[in-house]
């Protein structure tokens, strides 16, 4: 059984921003055939190819191979000295889709299901836009990225010289988000999702038969301390109003019921809102880690592994984006302040390391349209919202490159 879409009052929406000239069908059209044939990590070969060969047809300056498999569009018009940034992410996910639909993945295993074909759409139909009208004095980077969901392809991109060839004065993203209305946004201040690292933590003991556990030195029972001991990081250590989580993903070790294995790892995953909270979950993992192997005479061996930082918002460019997203869409659809952001990571917080800038959540609907969660095999990306993420890179454009 197949199903398409439904419209919904949202429909409207291009009669909404008359200035702004989005070609709604042409660019749902490009979105659903990047939905068809997804592509993980940095292997993003055929998206990277009609990425460049559309740019490069609407006449930006196009770069290819950045951060192995990342594209930038170029395009400067009159003679203005700011320099824009804007960043869309094109990678899958390593998950078997369930929509039914007919632009359903044709790459088994690999789908969607996050949203990134529409935000890559989002991006071409901003892009073609602003090389058709050029209203705007200065310098434009549209930076599609690889491998964002495993956080590697931003920082992949700027240590391949991405800020050092393309300057940017200040850089932006935005994520669809499912559940929050479509025809709004969400723009906030300051820390906007947390960290992400992971340990893989090693305790060695000395193997033995499962009768005789006196002669040995159990592993398992030192890991099943620990993992109880890593509950209290959290909960006695990071305040109350402050963001941290830590959590246990696998603990393996042993294979039979009779034998007391050698060793066991535990695989650990970290993520916090602020770069002091980051540093003190660490420390406080190391000194239970070793203190509870110590005590219970066994080695422990911590592999830990900072993937990306929190992503932070610039104060003044998320005032602009605010303000953008308000002449859009009035500012009672624009969410400026909530009690948090994202739980998840990103890896645009590497980009925002290095220059300043905003990401923007974007809603995707409630309901039976556009709001089933990302990273599930019934997600879709609603097309209806797809003229406005474009409406609002073009405006930001217009209004941060002016003369």
């Amino acid at each position: 059984m197949t199903r398409e879409p439904t419209l919904t009052p949202f429909q409207l929406l291009p009669h909404l921003l008359p200035q702004i000239q989005i070609d709604a069908d042409t660019f749902i059209g490009i979105r659903r055939q990047i939905h068809a044939q997804p592509e993980l990590g940095f292997e993003v070969g055929a998206t990277s190819k009609l990425v460049a060969t559309l740019l490069e047809s609407w006449g930006y300056e196009v770069h290819t191979g950045i951060g192995k498999s990342g594209v930038v569009g170029q395009l400067r018009v009159g003679n203005g000295k700011r320099r824009l940034g804007i960043r869309a992410d094109m990678d899958a996910l390593p998950i078997v889709e369930a929509t039914g639909l007919p632009y359903a993945s044709k790459n088994q295993g690999k789908m969607h299901a996050c949203g990134h074909d529409g935000h890559t759409a989002i991006l071409l139909a901003a892009a073609k836009a602003l090389a058709d009208s050029r209203d705007f004095d200065g310098t434009l980077n549209l930076i599609f990225q690889p491998d964002e969901e495993n956080l590697c392809g931003a920082r992949a991109m700027i240590e391949d010289g991405l800020f050092e060839r393309f300057p940017c004065d200040a850089v932006f993203a935005l994520h669809n988000m499912p559940g929050v209305p479509a025809g709004s946004f969400r723009v906030l201040p300051g820390p906007v999702s947390l960290s992400s690292d992971v340990a893989d933590v090693t305790i060695k003991g000395v193997g033995g038969h499962g009768a005789m556990p006196h002669r040995a030195r159990d592993p398992i029972a030192a890991s099943a301390a620990i993992v109880t001991a890593l509950q209290t990081v959290v909960a006695r250590n990071v305040a109350p109003d402050d963001t941290a989580v830590l959590s246990v993903g696998f603990i393996r070790g042993g294979a039979t019921h009779n034998v007391i294995p050698e060793s066991v790892t535990l695989g650990l995953n970290v993520r916090a809102a602020r770069p002091e909270t980051r540093a003190l979950v660490e420390q406080r993992i190391r000194e239970i880690v070793s203190l509870t192997a110590q005590a219970h005479g066994v080695e422990a061996h911590i592999d830990y592994r900072q993937l990306t930082p929190p992503m932070v918002n610039t104060e003044s460019e998320t005032k602009l984006a605010q303000q953008v997203c308000s002449d859009l869409v009035g500012a009672d659809r624009v969410v400026t302040q909530a009690p948090k952001g994202l739980n998840g990571s990103e890896d645009f917080a590497w980009m925002l390391n290095e220059v300043p800038g905003c990401y923007l959540i974007l809603g995707n609907g409630e309901g039976e349209i556009g709001g089933c969660m990302v990273h599930n095999p019934g997600y879709d990306f609603n097309d209806q919202v797809l003229p406005l993420g474009a409406a609002c890179w073009v405006r930001l454009a217009q209004t941060y490159l002016t003369a």
